[in-house]
């Protein structure tokens, strides 16, 4: 599966975009739209160079397919655009949890993967944030709509 553009426009609003390399919550180095490294791997430093808008979206492109690529390989169950989309966003923003791919897959309660969705992940450097809170319940939202 692809991501839609409901799923791109929902990791966008929650990103934000940064022209200049900035530490993130959790104290990474990161630039445009939640970028944390560059294509072919190099690592986002507080040294770079800004970059435009345009740069943001074409770095943005250049490494979303890779957070497609693990939710296609770690699901194993047929899911709707917006389950993928939530997904996407959530490994966007985590790297991905095996823990939540295995609940999906067993076709937990939807309650536990609800609460799996909206408890974990919330925090940085040690902190609840609401910000984090926010995405992960727009995360669940989007994936038990229809």
């Amino acid at each position: 599966m692809k991501i839609s553009q409901n799923g791109i426009n929902l990791i966008l609003f929650f990103e934000g975009f940064s022209s200049k390399p900035y530490l993130d919550s959790a104290g990474i180095p990161t630039i445009g739209y939640g970028n944390t490294y560059y294509p072919g791997g190099k690592k986002v430093t507080l040294k770079d160079p800004a970059i435009s808008k345009e740069k943001g979206v074409e770095l943005f492109s250049i490494v979303l397919p890779a957070y497609e690529k693990i939710v296609n390989s770690k699901i194993k169950v047929t899911l709707t655009q917006n389950q993928f989309d939530a997904l996407v966003s959530h490994t966007y923003n985590t790297g991905g949890s095996d823990t939540l791919f295995s609940l999906i897959n067993k076709k937990a309660n939807p309650s536990a993967i609800r609460d799996w969705f909206t408890s974990r992940y919330i925090t940085a450097g040690g902190k609840v944030l609401n910000g984090l809170i926010k995405r992960r319940k727009a995360e669940a939202d989007l994936f038990f709509s229809e």
